[in-house]
């Protein structure tokens, strides 16, 4: 296998020339002294007076402006401030949106960010010049899968032209940002980094969903939970409402709970303190139960899915002593008696023939063969769901529940396209695996162990439901997918490392 890109030892992601020299002496050398007291109270007046001459509106306005230039110059020139700030954002930005506070549309605001961050790459290479990034298995495959998505825009099956646009945003352009983090995540230290953000984000929600399961749901929640019948007729099952946390909907709350708690468990492989440890447990914990609340029982699956993974990864005899304890636990909790009804909706994951909404879904993906089969491009990006219904209410595919990720796929871009998509998750697997039994540090092997497992998951959760097509999944799997080829990468580089320092 052709080895993953390196970039120059002893290189650094920082700006050069001018701007390090803007930042070394307006940043460092005088903002941290008298010269910024007097600049940041002179503009906390000049705020106040704007304010009370105005207005708040116009003095927000132009807060916005002094704020938005140094974050648009920060997102494209300090990669390292942009890729934790993108990941925030997708991880709060529903959470945001269902608050109201602005009518401004925020997926446009991350389409911006996503842009700049990509930019960045672009300005870094006039000093850099190395685009070998683009050369990994893994980036051939999303370049193909990127390509294959833009030219559905001349689709001849597409009803819809607008569909395409607003789809393509979720679709392609999101998956620049596996060669944001490819490119810009160089170092052990801020891959610790992310994970910790990542994790303590995931804490964060797995608590809002307790919150929500025993102290009850925020007034900007239960306004949205009774502004349309439909959502009542989704949410409300069993004679409670199924918790959805920070995210859109109880499906997300519990993917991301299931991949983070996977992370979680991946890292207790690596070489960490004992405290480390405790915490992760803790962290795995919290995610798994809250995700009981969601009521998703396309989640429940996922993590004895990914447990057969991890025990044939880490095949011996105490990881299968292991599992054959974890199997019997399992089957104990799927069938013994109970009249909790969320342990109850957990056992019903397991017997899907007794689903009706199962078998609602199978008789529907059965329907759609035909049409599958004689369309190898599909019927075009954004033909199904929310888009299909507002661009082309009329048309057969408008109506159509995919209700997987997999059908989705397949029904908008043909069998064509779910080839192609098939292959990428294959190819990320594959890399993933052999890098992990390929790399020599104990940490970088665990985080590779970690992020298997999370595109694992991600892997068997997009069949029974559209696993990565939202925030924060959709930047997760990126996420994910680059860090299996940057702990190689990195690994690589110690090993050569001892040589270079010799010869230096």
């Amino acid at each position: 296998m052709e080895e993953p890109f390196q970039i120059p030892l002893g290189g650094k992601n920082n700006p050069k020339g001018f701007f390090n020299l803007l930042h070394d002496f307006f940043i460092v050398k005088k903002m941290g002294g008298i010269l910024g007291l007097v600049f940041f109270g002179a503009a906390a007046v000049f705020f106040s007076l704007v304010v009370s001459k105005l207005g708040l509106v116009p003095g927000v306005l132009i807060l916005l402006m002094l704020i938005g230039l140094p974050v648009v110059l920060a997102l494209i020139f300090y990669p390292k401030f942009g890729v934790i700030t993108f990941i925030v954002a997708a991880y709060l930005i529903m959470y945001v949106g269902r608050m109201n506070i602005t009518d401004f549309p925020l997926g446009t605001l991350m389409d911006g960010m996503e842009l700049l961050l990509f930019l960045g790459i672009f300005v870094q290479q006039k000093t850099e010049s190395n685009w070998a990034l683009f050369k990994s298995p893994i980036s051939v495959i999303i370049l193909v899968w990127i390509c294959y998505n833009l030219i559905q825009v001349i689709n001849p099956t597409a009803e819809s032209r607008l569909a395409w646009v607003y789809t393509v945003r979720s679709v392609a352009v999101i998956m620049m940002m596996f060669f944001v983090f490819l490119y810009n995540i160089r170092t052990l230290d801020f891959i610790k980094l992310i994970l910790k953000i990542w994790i303590g984000l995931s804490v964060f929600a797995a608590l809002y969903g307790y919150k929500q399961q025993y102290i009850g749901f925020t007034a900007f929640e239960e306004a949205y939970l009774y502004s349309d019948p439909e959502i009542a007729g989704l949410l409300f099952i069993g004679g409670q409402w199924r918790k959805f946390s920070i995210f859109t909907d109880p499906v997300a709350f519990s993917y991301n709970m299931v991949v983070s708690a996977l992370l979680c468990i991946g890292l207790l492989t690596g070489p960490f303190s004992r405290r480390t440890k405790i915490l992760l447990m803790i962290s795995a914990f919290l995610c798994l139960t809250s995700m009981l609340f969601s009521g998703t029982r396309g989640a429940y699956v996922l993590p004895p899915a990914a447990m057969a993974l991890y025990a044939i990864l880490k095949f011996n005899k105490k990881v299968m002593v292991g599992a054959i304890i974890g199997a019997l636990g399992f089957a104990a909790l799927i069938f013994v008696p109970t009249t909790n009804p969320t342990i109850y909706r957990f056992q019903t994951a397991f017997k899907p023939s007794d689903d009706a909404s199962f078998n609602v879904r199978k008789l529907n993906q059965k329907r759609i063969q035909p049409f599958i089969q004689s369309h190898p491009l599909g019927g075009g990006l954004g033909a199904t769901g929310m888009w299909g219904k507002r661009f082309a209410p009329n048309s057969f595919l408008a109506n159509f529940p995919p209700d997987s990720g997999y059908v989705r796929v397949a029904v908008e871009t043909g069998w064509v396209g779910l080839l192609i998509f098939c292959t990428l998750m294959f190819i990320i697997l594959k890399v993933g695996i052999n890098s992990y039994y390929s790399i020599k540090d104990p940490t970088l092997k665990s985080i590779c162990l970690a992020m298997i497992l999370v595109i694992f998951a991600y892997h068997i959760g997009n069949y029974p439901q559209e696993a990565i097509v939202q925030f924060p999944s959709n930047t997760l799997f990126y996420l994910v997918a680059a860090l299996i080829v940057i702990t190689k990468r990195l690994d690589s580089q110690n090993a050569i490392l001892p040589e270079f320092n010799k010869k230096v």
